[in-house]
Protein backbone atom coordinates (compact mmCIF):
# COMPACT_ATOMS: atom_id res chain seq x y z
CA UNK A 1 0.00 0.00 0.00
CA UNK A 2 1.29 3.59 -0.58
CA UNK A 3 1.99 5.37 2.59
CA UNK A 4 2.55 8.95 3.00
CA UNK A 5 3.27 11.48 5.97
CA UNK A 6 -0.46 11.44 7.97
CA UNK A 7 -1.62 14.02 10.67
CA UNK A 8 0.52 14.35 13.84
CA UNK A 9 -2.92 13.52 15.85
CA UNK A 10 -2.52 9.80 14.32
CA UNK A 11 0.88 9.48 14.89
CA UNK A 12 -0.44 6.43 17.35
CA UNK A 13 -1.76 4.58 14.31
CA UNK A 14 1.55 3.87 12.89
CA UNK A 15 2.01 1.35 10.80
CA UNK A 16 -1.12 1.67 8.37
CA UNK A 17 -2.09 5.14 7.61
CA UNK A 18 -5.57 3.81 6.43
CA UNK A 19 -6.50 2.97 9.75
CA UNK A 20 -5.68 6.25 11.49
CA UNK A 21 -8.90 7.74 9.97
CA UNK A 22 -11.15 4.75 10.76
CA UNK A 23 -12.59 6.88 13.60
CA UNK A 24 -15.62 4.81 14.81
CA UNK A 25 -14.09 2.84 17.83
CA UNK A 26 -17.31 1.33 19.27
CA UNK A 27 -19.10 -1.37 17.72
CA UNK A 28 -22.33 0.61 18.31
CA UNK A 29 -20.90 3.61 16.62
CA UNK A 30 -20.63 1.58 13.56
CA UNK A 31 -24.73 0.35 13.74
CA UNK A 32 -26.08 3.56 14.08
CA UNK A 33 -23.99 4.71 10.67
CA UNK A 34 -24.76 1.72 8.95
CA UNK A 35 -28.24 1.71 10.06
CA UNK A 36 -28.46 5.43 8.50
CA UNK A 37 -26.13 5.28 5.44
CA UNK A 38 -28.78 1.80 4.55
CA UNK A 39 -31.58 3.55 5.26
CA UNK A 40 -31.09 7.21 3.69
CA UNK A 41 -29.63 5.11 1.18
CA UNK A 42 -32.24 3.14 -0.01
CA UNK A 43 -34.83 5.79 0.36
CA UNK A 44 -32.68 8.17 -1.78
CA UNK A 45 -31.61 5.64 -4.69
CA UNK A 46 -35.49 4.70 -5.03
CA UNK A 47 -36.71 8.39 -4.75
CA UNK A 48 -34.73 9.85 -7.17
CA UNK A 49 -35.04 7.57 -9.45
CA UNK A 50 -38.84 7.69 -9.64
CA UNK A 51 -37.79 11.56 -10.07
CA UNK A 52 -36.27 10.50 -13.42
CA UNK A 53 -38.17 8.34 -14.38
CA UNK A 54 -41.41 11.07 -13.86
CA UNK A 55 -39.22 13.20 -15.74
CA UNK A 56 -38.25 11.21 -19.19
CA UNK A 57 -41.14 8.94 -18.86
CA UNK A 58 -43.65 12.28 -19.78
CA UNK A 59 -42.91 14.11 -23.53
CA UNK A 60 -43.95 17.16 -22.02
CA UNK A 61 -41.98 17.32 -19.10
CA UNK A 62 -38.62 16.44 -20.53
CA UNK A 63 -38.79 18.91 -23.37
CA UNK A 64 -38.33 22.01 -20.16
CA UNK A 65 -34.88 22.96 -19.41
CA UNK A 66 -35.90 23.20 -16.11
CA UNK A 67 -36.50 19.85 -15.38
CA UNK A 68 -33.55 18.57 -17.26
CA UNK A 69 -31.61 20.19 -14.65
CA UNK A 70 -33.90 18.72 -12.18
CA UNK A 71 -33.12 15.29 -13.28
CA UNK A 72 -29.46 16.00 -13.97
CA UNK A 73 -30.18 16.87 -9.51
CA UNK A 74 -31.43 13.85 -9.55
CA UNK A 75 -28.76 11.62 -10.77
CA UNK A 76 -26.17 13.38 -9.19
CA UNK A 77 -27.71 12.45 -5.79
CA UNK A 78 -27.87 8.63 -6.82
CA UNK A 79 -24.72 8.68 -7.80
CA UNK A 80 -22.93 9.66 -4.30
CA UNK A 81 -25.67 7.38 -2.39
CA UNK A 82 -24.46 4.94 -4.27
CA UNK A 83 -20.74 5.66 -4.17
CA UNK A 84 -21.03 7.20 -0.94
CA UNK A 85 -22.67 4.22 1.03
CA UNK A 86 -20.45 1.41 -0.24
CA UNK A 87 -17.24 3.62 0.52
CA UNK A 88 -18.28 4.81 3.55
CA UNK A 89 -19.66 1.73 5.26
CA UNK A 90 -17.19 -0.18 3.49
CA UNK A 91 -14.33 1.69 4.95
CA UNK A 92 -15.80 2.76 8.54
CA UNK A 93 -18.22 -0.34 9.67
CA UNK A 94 -16.27 -2.82 8.10
CA UNK A 95 -12.73 -1.50 8.35
CA UNK A 96 -11.73 -2.44 5.03
CA UNK A 97 -8.22 -0.91 4.29
CA UNK A 98 -6.82 -3.40 1.59
CA UNK A 99 -7.53 -1.12 -1.20
CA UNK A 100 -4.86 0.99 -3.24
CA UNK A 101 -4.53 4.57 -2.67
CA UNK A 102 -6.02 4.53 -6.59
CA UNK A 103 -8.59 2.88 -5.59
CA UNK A 104 -9.92 5.40 -2.78
CA UNK A 105 -8.85 8.31 -4.88
CA UNK A 106 -11.40 6.81 -6.91
CA UNK A 107 -14.25 6.64 -4.95
CA UNK A 108 -13.58 9.60 -3.02
CA UNK A 109 -13.80 11.37 -7.12
CA UNK A 110 -16.65 9.86 -7.57
CA UNK A 111 -18.60 11.45 -4.25
CA UNK A 112 -17.24 14.70 -4.80
CA UNK A 113 -18.14 14.72 -8.37
CA UNK A 114 -21.66 14.07 -7.65
CA UNK A 115 -21.80 16.50 -4.76
CA UNK A 116 -20.32 19.65 -7.38
CA UNK A 117 -22.49 18.17 -10.29
CA UNK A 118 -25.65 18.70 -7.74
CA UNK A 119 -24.78 21.77 -6.33
CA UNK A 120 -23.88 22.80 -10.14
CA UNK A 121 -27.27 21.68 -11.42
CA UNK A 122 -28.82 23.82 -8.45
CA UNK A 123 -26.82 27.14 -9.88
CA UNK A 124 -28.31 26.04 -13.19
CA UNK A 125 -31.84 25.83 -12.29
CA UNK A 126 -31.73 28.94 -10.37
CA UNK A 127 -30.83 30.72 -13.55
CA UNK A 128 -32.96 28.95 -15.39
CA UNK A 129 -35.68 30.08 -13.09
CA UNK A 130 -34.41 34.31 -12.89
CA UNK A 131 -34.69 34.01 -16.48
CA UNK A 132 -37.70 32.87 -16.85
CA UNK A 133 -38.78 35.34 -14.58
CA UNK A 134 -37.09 38.49 -15.18
CA UNK A 135 -37.64 37.95 -19.77
CA UNK A 136 -40.12 35.88 -19.78
CA UNK A 137 -40.67 36.90 -23.51
CA UNK A 138 -37.30 35.99 -24.22
CA UNK A 139 -37.09 32.59 -22.40
CA UNK A 140 -38.04 30.42 -24.83
CA UNK A 141 -34.86 31.79 -27.03
CA UNK A 142 -32.47 31.88 -24.24
CA UNK A 143 -32.73 28.68 -22.92
CA UNK A 144 -33.12 25.71 -25.57
CA UNK A 145 -33.08 22.66 -24.86
CA UNK A 146 -29.87 22.60 -27.00
CA UNK A 147 -28.19 24.64 -24.45
CA UNK A 148 -29.13 23.24 -21.42
CA UNK A 149 -27.83 19.95 -22.79
CA UNK A 150 -24.55 21.60 -23.82
CA UNK A 151 -24.59 23.35 -19.80
CA UNK A 152 -25.07 19.88 -18.49
CA UNK A 153 -22.81 17.81 -20.40
CA UNK A 154 -19.81 21.14 -19.67
CA UNK A 155 -20.70 20.88 -16.09
CA UNK A 156 -19.97 17.29 -15.38
CA UNK A 157 -17.00 17.30 -17.20
CA UNK A 158 -16.16 20.47 -14.94
CA UNK A 159 -16.61 18.46 -11.90
CA UNK A 160 -15.20 15.15 -12.57
CA UNK A 161 -11.93 16.76 -13.76
CA UNK A 162 -11.45 18.58 -10.23
CA UNK A 163 -12.92 15.92 -8.46
CA UNK A 164 -10.21 13.58 -10.42
CA UNK A 165 -7.22 15.81 -9.66
CA UNK A 166 -6.38 13.55 -6.46
CA UNK A 167 -5.92 10.86 -8.29
CA UNK A 168 -3.92 12.28 -11.46
CA UNK A 169 -1.36 13.54 -9.34
CA UNK A 170 -2.25 16.50 -6.56
CA UNK A 171 -2.16 14.27 -3.24
CA UNK A 172 0.05 14.78 -0.74
CA UNK A 173 1.61 11.33 -1.48
CA UNK A 174 2.99 12.13 -4.75
CA UNK A 175 4.09 16.33 -4.06
CA UNK A 176 5.12 14.92 -0.49
CA UNK A 177 3.01 17.36 1.69
CA UNK A 178 0.81 17.60 4.45
CA UNK A 179 -1.98 15.34 4.62
CA UNK A 180 -5.60 15.96 5.26
CA UNK A 181 -6.93 15.07 8.97
CA UNK A 182 -10.18 13.91 7.68
CA UNK A 183 -9.73 12.66 4.03
CA UNK A 184 -6.39 9.66 3.59
CA UNK A 185 -4.12 10.95 0.64
CA UNK A 186 -5.58 14.26 0.32
CA UNK A 187 -3.53 17.41 0.14
CA UNK A 188 -4.55 19.97 2.15
CA UNK A 189 -3.96 22.64 -0.36
CA UNK A 190 -6.34 20.79 -2.73
CA UNK A 191 -9.07 20.48 -0.16
CA UNK A 192 -8.64 24.32 0.60
CA UNK A 193 -9.35 24.79 -2.91
CA UNK A 194 -12.36 22.32 -3.05
CA UNK A 195 -13.97 24.38 0.00
CA UNK A 196 -13.83 27.75 -1.81
CA UNK A 197 -15.23 26.26 -4.66
CA UNK A 198 -17.93 24.78 -3.21
CA UNK A 199 -18.61 28.05 -1.12
CA UNK A 200 -18.51 29.53 -4.37
CA UNK A 201 -21.04 27.53 -6.09
CA UNK A 202 -23.18 28.22 -2.84
CA UNK A 203 -22.79 32.38 -2.82
CA UNK A 204 -23.54 31.88 -6.61
CA UNK A 205 -26.68 30.00 -5.68
CA UNK A 206 -27.56 32.16 -2.92
CA UNK A 207 -27.55 35.57 -5.11
CA UNK A 208 -29.31 33.74 -8.16
CA UNK A 209 -32.24 32.92 -5.51
CA UNK A 210 -32.28 36.14 -3.77
CA UNK A 211 -32.80 37.66 -7.11
CA UNK A 212 -35.43 34.72 -7.95
CA UNK A 213 -37.75 34.98 -4.48
CA UNK A 214 -37.47 39.02 -5.46
CA UNK A 215 -38.52 38.94 -9.00
CA UNK A 216 -41.21 36.08 -7.17
CA UNK A 217 -42.36 39.00 -4.75
CA UNK A 218 -43.05 41.18 -7.42
CA UNK A 219 -45.55 38.95 -9.52
CA UNK A 220 -47.22 38.43 -6.47
CA UNK A 221 -47.42 42.32 -5.97
CA UNK A 222 -48.79 42.11 -9.55
CA UNK A 223 -50.57 39.72 -9.52
CA UNK A 224 -53.00 40.96 -6.14
CA UNK A 225 -53.69 44.19 -8.26
CA UNK A 226 -54.83 42.75 -10.85
CA UNK A 227 -56.75 40.23 -9.82
CA UNK A 228 -59.50 40.73 -12.54
CA UNK A 229 -56.90 39.61 -15.33
CA UNK A 230 -56.99 36.47 -15.71
CA UNK A 231 -54.90 34.59 -18.01
CA UNK A 232 -52.46 32.85 -19.42
CA UNK A 233 -49.62 35.06 -18.47
CA UNK A 234 -51.10 35.38 -15.02
CA UNK A 235 -50.74 31.42 -14.68
CA UNK A 236 -47.36 31.06 -15.48
CA UNK A 237 -46.19 33.75 -13.08
CA UNK A 238 -48.47 31.68 -10.54
CA UNK A 239 -45.83 28.24 -11.81
CA UNK A 240 -42.79 30.40 -11.81
CA UNK A 241 -43.60 31.93 -8.27
CA UNK A 242 -44.44 27.77 -7.06
CA UNK A 243 -41.40 26.48 -8.75
CA UNK A 244 -39.01 29.83 -7.53
CA UNK A 245 -40.61 28.62 -3.74
CA UNK A 246 -39.94 24.97 -4.22
CA UNK A 247 -35.94 25.51 -5.45
CA UNK A 248 -35.63 27.61 -2.62
CA UNK A 249 -36.27 25.17 -0.13
CA UNK A 250 -34.34 22.72 -1.73
CA UNK A 251 -31.57 25.18 -1.27
CA UNK A 252 -32.44 25.75 2.46
CA UNK A 253 -32.01 21.91 2.86
CA UNK A 254 -29.02 21.36 1.22
CA UNK A 255 -27.20 24.47 3.28
CA UNK A 256 -28.78 23.33 6.17
CA UNK A 257 -27.52 19.45 5.80
CA UNK A 258 -23.91 20.46 4.44
CA UNK A 259 -22.99 23.24 6.91
CA UNK A 260 -21.61 21.05 9.47
CA UNK A 261 -19.58 18.91 7.11
CA UNK A 262 -18.35 22.14 5.32
CA UNK A 263 -17.70 24.10 8.60
CA UNK A 264 -15.16 20.78 9.95
CA UNK A 265 -13.72 20.79 6.74
CA UNK A 266 -12.60 24.32 6.89
CA UNK A 267 -11.92 23.92 11.01
CA UNK A 268 -9.53 21.07 9.74
CA UNK A 269 -7.47 22.94 7.84
CA UNK A 270 -6.14 25.81 10.50
CA UNK A 271 -6.24 23.51 13.49
CA UNK A 272 -6.25 20.23 14.66
CA UNK A 273 -9.05 17.98 15.23
CA UNK A 274 -9.81 15.97 18.22
CA UNK A 275 -10.85 12.18 17.94
CA UNK A 276 -14.48 13.43 18.83
CA UNK A 277 -14.45 16.42 16.07
CA UNK A 278 -13.73 13.47 13.86
CA UNK A 279 -16.46 11.15 14.89
CA UNK A 280 -18.90 13.91 14.76
CA UNK A 281 -17.46 14.57 11.33
CA UNK A 282 -18.47 10.90 10.12
CA UNK A 283 -21.91 11.08 11.53
CA UNK A 284 -22.62 14.70 9.78
CA UNK A 285 -21.28 13.28 6.48
CA UNK A 286 -24.60 10.87 6.38
CA UNK A 287 -26.48 14.26 6.47
CA UNK A 288 -25.98 14.31 2.84
CA UNK A 289 -27.92 11.30 1.80
CA UNK A 290 -30.36 13.22 4.20
CA UNK A 291 -30.43 15.94 1.62
CA UNK A 292 -30.99 13.83 -1.43
CA UNK A 293 -33.40 11.71 -0.01
CA UNK A 294 -35.57 15.00 0.92
CA UNK A 295 -34.84 16.58 -2.52
CA UNK A 296 -37.56 13.99 -4.44
CA UNK A 297 -39.99 14.95 -1.55
CA UNK A 298 -39.55 18.42 -2.27
CA UNK A 299 -40.60 18.29 -6.03
CA UNK A 300 -43.37 15.77 -5.28
CA UNK A 301 -45.05 18.09 -2.94
CA UNK A 302 -44.25 21.82 -5.11
CA UNK A 303 -44.26 20.38 -8.52
CA UNK A 304 -47.75 19.89 -9.88
CA UNK A 305 -46.71 18.82 -13.33
CA UNK A 306 -44.63 15.73 -11.24
CA UNK A 307 -47.27 15.71 -8.80
CA UNK A 308 -49.57 14.96 -11.52
CA UNK A 309 -47.15 12.84 -13.45
CA UNK A 310 -47.02 10.57 -10.26
CA UNK A 311 -50.33 10.46 -9.74
CA UNK A 312 -50.66 9.18 -13.16
CA UNK A 313 -48.53 6.31 -12.26
CA UNK A 314 -50.04 5.43 -9.32
CA UNK A 315 -53.50 5.34 -11.15
CA UNK A 316 -52.00 2.72 -13.99
CA UNK A 317 -50.23 0.72 -10.78
CA UNK A 318 -53.62 0.39 -9.04
CA UNK A 319 -55.56 -0.38 -12.23
CA UNK A 320 -52.66 -3.21 -13.36
CA UNK A 321 -52.24 -4.65 -10.11
CA UNK A 322 -56.54 -4.64 -10.09
CA UNK A 323 -56.37 -6.35 -12.94
CA UNK A 324 -54.23 -8.92 -12.24
CA UNK A 325 -56.80 -9.58 -8.58
CA UNK A 326 -59.85 -9.91 -11.28
CA UNK A 327 -58.08 -12.26 -13.93
CA UNK A 328 -58.07 -15.72 -11.62
CA UNK A 329 -61.54 -14.87 -10.79
CA UNK A 330 -61.73 -14.86 -14.94
CA UNK A 331 -59.92 -17.86 -15.76
CA UNK A 332 -61.95 -19.79 -13.04
CA UNK A 333 -65.10 -18.65 -14.61
CA UNK A 334 -64.24 -19.04 -18.01
CA UNK A 335 -62.75 -23.19 -17.23
CA UNK A 336 -66.29 -24.08 -15.64
CA UNK A 337 -68.21 -22.35 -18.57
CA UNK A 338 -65.38 -24.56 -20.63
CA UNK A 339 -66.10 -27.77 -18.37
CA UNK A 340 -69.98 -27.44 -18.47
CA UNK A 341 -70.81 -27.16 -22.17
Amino acid sequence: MDTCRIPENASKCSGNTMECFMVLSTQAQKISIGILCGLFGTMCVFENSLVLYLIFSSPGIRKKPSYLFIGSLALADILASIIFVCSFVNFHVFNEAGFSKEVFLLQLGGVNTSFSASLSSLLLTALDRYISISRPSEYKLLMTRRRAWTALGVLWVTCATIAYLPLLGWNCCVLDSTCSELFPFVDDNYLSGWICLTMVLLGCIVYAYAHVLWRARQHVAYMEKHQAQVGKQNTRMRMDVMLAKTLVMVLAVLTLCWSPVLVLMIYSIFARLSDRLRKVFAFCSTLCLLNSMVNPIIYALRSKELFSSLRRVFSRFRRRLKASEESPEAESTHKSSVIET
